[in-house]
């Protein structure tokens, strides 16, 4: 039993699985020659791609042994790309609607399945065995696993339960943890719950580890060309270059039939497209507004904006919504502080309801112009995976942080690090 609490909780190293493998050529990274203390551990980020359908990133620097020698680069286009999938053009055709109707329309350009050869527990056996192969973690250093997914092929018997193979074989059966079931936010849970272990009285030293992973299957109809399939394993402990603020968070939690499973003999969830939409623009205002709340207390700001995040990493159902809701973080800035002069022709929006906010196009619009070179530094960086695979479910915001990072050049990445602030929604 630890006697203090570790300061700098978060992720280590995070690996990825996608539905086949693509090979691509690889080049150097050179870190810098000097790295400030604070930033211990950036230096030895590098991409990994595996021997099979499987990316990594290694971010820390916390393990006894250290991450082998990696040639890939960090940065610009080394994300691999799924080689299972769907163009979405094709599914326009053979639905017969509007050209564009999915790649304009929904911002999506493949759909990623999966084969029968596989399922939700080995594709998140794959990512647990891989990332703990890649960077020589012993499998008895791990004392917490959580899975988060929605993909259920068994009612009683967990996706960990399974996972458990892998360390049983070690001799390591000292692992808490358990599946966290509930839409997409399973994963978020899980991870929160593998932050707090590590926080509290009860950690025991040693690593967590946190999987999130689903089959999104849609009947056919409209819901359809938002499926995608993946899973995301991530090391969690202290000394973590990617740190979660304390006392920062906001959460929002509500009863809704939006999205739900009602018939245990089909995979298909029954939608309501709009009402998910609104369900999720809406925990977005609060989440934002919560977090902003606290981070004006906590850095005496007295109108903290998007100005003052480097990034925003969201859940991906698509990559259309995940801009709709950037543009709301510009709504609820206006609303925080609307005499602030960049609001110039917009005060007619003062007075509208909430509600109708949710819903009005003409805000939409105004809001997401206001955004607009915003959005393409901080949001689409992030939007790599998504666009390619599409929805994950549980995995989805992971895989936008997992393309942040490939996509962001190593030096821009160092450099803002100091201050580098991450919103996840």
């Amino acid at each position: 039993m630890v006697s203090h609490y570790p300061e700098n909780v978060g992720i280590l190293a995070i690996e990825m699985y996608f539905p086949k493998r693509v090979s691509i050529s690889s080049t150097t990274y050179s870190p810098p020659s000097a790295v400030p203390s604070h930033l211990r551990g950036l230096e030895g980020r590098a991409l990994k791609i595996g021997p099979a359908n499987t990316f990594g990133v290694w971010l820390g620097h916390a393990c006894a042994t250290q991450p082998p020698s990696c040639p890939l680069t960090f940065g610009n286009n080394t994300f691999p790309l799924t080689a299972q999938y769907v163009e979405q053009i094709h599914m326009e055709k053979f639905d017969r609607v509007s050209e564009g109707k999915y790649t304009a329309g929904l911002g999506q350009t493949k759909m990623a399945f999966v084969d029968d050869r596989e399922d939700i527990h080995s594709i998140c056996m794959t990512s647990v065995s891989k990332l703990l192969e890649k960077y020589n973690i012993a499998h008895t250093d791990i004392g917490r696993l959580e899975v988060g997914t929605e993909t259920i092929i068994d009612k009683s018997k967990s996706v960990k339960s399974t996972l458990m193979q892998l360390f049983a074989a070690h001799g390591n059966t000292e692992i808490e943890g358990v599946d966290t079931t509930n839409a997409c936010y399973g994963g978020t849970n899980a991870f929160l719950n593998a932050v707090n272990w590590i926080e509290s009285s009860s950690w025991d030293g040693r690593y967590a580890m946190v999987v999130a992973g689903d089959f999104a299957i849609y009947a056919q109809g409209s819901a359809r060309p938002t499926s995608g399939a993946g899973a995301v394993a991530m090391l969690l402990g202290k000394d973590a270059p990617i740190v979660v603020e304390r006392g920062l968070r906001g959460t929002h939690m509500e009863h809704a039939w939006d999205f739900y499973k009602p018939d245990l003999s089909s995979e298909y969830p029954t939608v309501d497209g709009r009402l998910s939409n609104i369900c999720y623009l809406r925990a977005f205002d609060n989440c934002y507004n919560r977090y902003m709340k606290r981070l004006a207390a906590k850095e005496d700001i007295e109108f903290p904006s998007l100005d003052n995040i480097d990034h925003f990493v969201f859940h991906s159902p698509y990559t259309k919504l995940v801009q709709k809701s950037f543009g709301r973080a510009s709504f609820n800035d206006f609303k925080n502080n609307p005499e602030d002069p960049r609001w110039v022709g917009l005060e007619h929006f003062r007075d509208i309801s909430p509600e109708d906010a949710l819903t009005n196009r003409d805000l939409e619009k105004a809001f997401l112009s206001n955004v607009k070179a915003a959005h393409a530094k901080k949001v689409e960086p992030t939007l790599f995976a998504s666009r390619q695979i599409g929805n994950m479910y549980t995995a989805s915001v992971w895989a936008c942080l997992a393309s942040l990072i490939s996509e962001v050049p190593s030096e821009d990445l160092v450099r803002e690090a100091s201050a580098f602030s991450v919103l996840f929604t």
